[in-house]
C-alpha cells in the first residue's frame, strides 16, 4: 500500500516543529526547514543543504512539496511573458510578467478557472475547478520573480492579483500567500507593492477591513450604474453598487488605504460623459484613484474598445472633477496575456522559450 505523504507547505511553523518532535528530531530543525520552504523557496528536500542526508531522506519519505512548474511560456512583442503554470494535479493556470521601464509586475491567478461570469472576460467563460492553495500562489510569484531577474536583470517590484479567478472567493489562501510573500521569514516584499483586485464581494471587502490588511485593494467596477453593471457583471445582482460603496467606506475607515477603481471603457456601453458623471458620484464613497483600461478582445465581438477621443474626454471629465485618472495601455495583447484575456489559450506563432 502506497504511503500518503503530508503536504509540508500546508503546515504552520508550530505544526512543522511538532512534526519534527514526533520524528524524534529537535524542533529547531522545523525552523530550518520552514526557512528553506518560504525564504529560500526550496522545491526539494535535497536542496536543504544544512540538513543531514539522513534527515533529508526522512523528510522525503514522509512529506511532499507540491511545486508549481512553468509548463510553457510565451514572450510578447512588448516583452510581456505569459506562463502556463502546471499545478501538482495537472491543472493549468496562467501567470504574467509585465515589464516596463519603471516596474516589474507579476500578475498572478488564484483559482483554476473562475466562478464569476463577467461577460467581457475570457476567464469568466471557464468552469471554476478549484481554488489555488497558498503555496501555489506563492510559487507563481517566485517563478515570475526569477524570470524578471533572468530575462531583464531587474527585481520584481509589484504583484497584482488580477489573473484567473476571484481573490475574495479564495480569501484564506490569498491572505496566507500574501503573509508568506511579505513576511520576514518569507520573501520580505513590501505590502504596499501588492494589489488585490475584486469583482466586488461586499461582505469580503468588509472582512478585509476587519483584518486591517496592509496591501492595496482594486475594484473592477466598469460601470457605476446598477442596470449596466448587472448586464456585464452578474455578481452585481447580489452585490449592488450601494452595498459595495458602503463596504468600501467601511474598509477605508479600518485601513486608511485608498481604493483603485478599474474601469474598462467599452464602446457605446459605458463611455459617455453621463457614465463618467456616475463614476464620479460613486467615487465619493471612498478616497480613490481610477484606472481607465483599454478593452482587450476575447474574440466574440460582443464588446469593443471605445474611440481614443471618447476615452480622453472621459478622462478629462474625471480630472476636471478633481479625480486622479490614468489610462492604462494594454500589455501582452498579441499573446492573450492582457487584462481579461487569460484562458489557457496557446499561440503557436508566438515566441516560445
Amino acid at each position: 500500500m502506497t504511503k500518503i505523504k503530508k503536504d509540508i507547505r500546508a503546515l504552520s511553523l508550530s505544526e512543522l516543529k511538532e512534526e519534527f518532535i514526533l520524528m524524534g528530531e529537535k524542533n529547531f530543525r522545523g525552523q530550518q526547514v520552514y526557512e528553506w520552504l518560504w525564504k529560500k523557496s526550496a522545491h526539494s528536500f535535497e536542496a536543504m543543504s544544512n540538513l543531514s542526508k539522513e534527515l533529508r531522506e526522512k523528510l522525503n519519505d514522509n512529506f511532499v512539496i507540491n511545486a508549481v512548474i512553468v509548463d510553457e511560456k510565451q514572450i510578447s512583442d512588448d516583452k510581456t511573458i505569459k506562463n502556463s503554470l502546471k499545478l501538482f494535479d495537472g491543472n493549468i493556470v496562467e501567470g504574467v510578467l509585465i515589464p516596463t521601464e519603471t516596474r516589474m509586475t507579476a500578475c498572478v491567478s488564484v483559482q483554476v478557472g473562475c466562478s464569476l461570469t463577467c461577460r467581457f472576460c475570457a476567464t469568466g467563460k471557464l468552469e471554476r475547478l478549484r481554488n489555488l492553495n497558498a503555496d501555489e500562489i506563492y510559487d507563481e510569484v517566485v517563478l515570475i520573480k526569477e524570470q524578471a531577474d533572468k530575462y531583464y536583470q531587474k527585481p520584481l517590484t509589484n504583484i497584482v492579483f488580477m489573473g484567473m479567478g476571484e481573490p475574495l472567493l479564495n480569501y484564506n489562501n490569498v491572505i496566507d500567500a500574501i503573509e508568506k510573500i511579505t513576511g520576514e521569514d518569507g520573501l520580505n516584499m513590501a505590502s504596499d507593492r501588492i494589489t488585490v483586485s475584486t469583482a466586488g464581494i461586499a461582505k469580503m471587502i468588509r472582512k478585509l477591513g476587519d483584518d486591517e490588511v496592509k496591501f492595496n485593494l482594486a475594484l473592477s467596477l466598469h460601470a457605476a450604474n446598477d442596470e449596466k453593471r448587472n448586464r456585464i457583471m452578474p455578481i452585481n445582482e447580489s452585490n449592488s453598487l450601494q452595498e459595495l460603496g458602503e463596504a468600501l467606506a467601511y474598509y477605508y475607515s479600518k485601513t486608511k488605504n485608498k481604493v483603485t477603481f478599474e474601469y474598462i471603457v467599452f464602446k457605446d456601453i459605458n463611455d459617455t460623459i453621463k457614465d463618467a458623471e456616475e463614476l464620479f458620484q460613486f467615487s465619493k464613497y471612498v478616497p480613490s484613484k481610477i484606472n481607465l483600461i483599454e478593452y482587450n478582445s476575447t474574440g466574440d465581438g460582443e464588446f469593443q474598445n471605445t474611440s481614443g477621443n471618447k476615452l480622453h474626454r472621459f478622462k478629462d471629465y474625471l480630472e476636471e472633477k478633481g479625480l486622479t485618472a490614468t489610462i492604462r495601455r494594454s500589455r501582452g495583447r498579441d499573446i492573450d496575456a492582457a487584462c481579461g484575456q487569460l484562458a489557457n489559450k496557446k499561440h503557436p506563432e508566438a515566441k516560445m522559450q
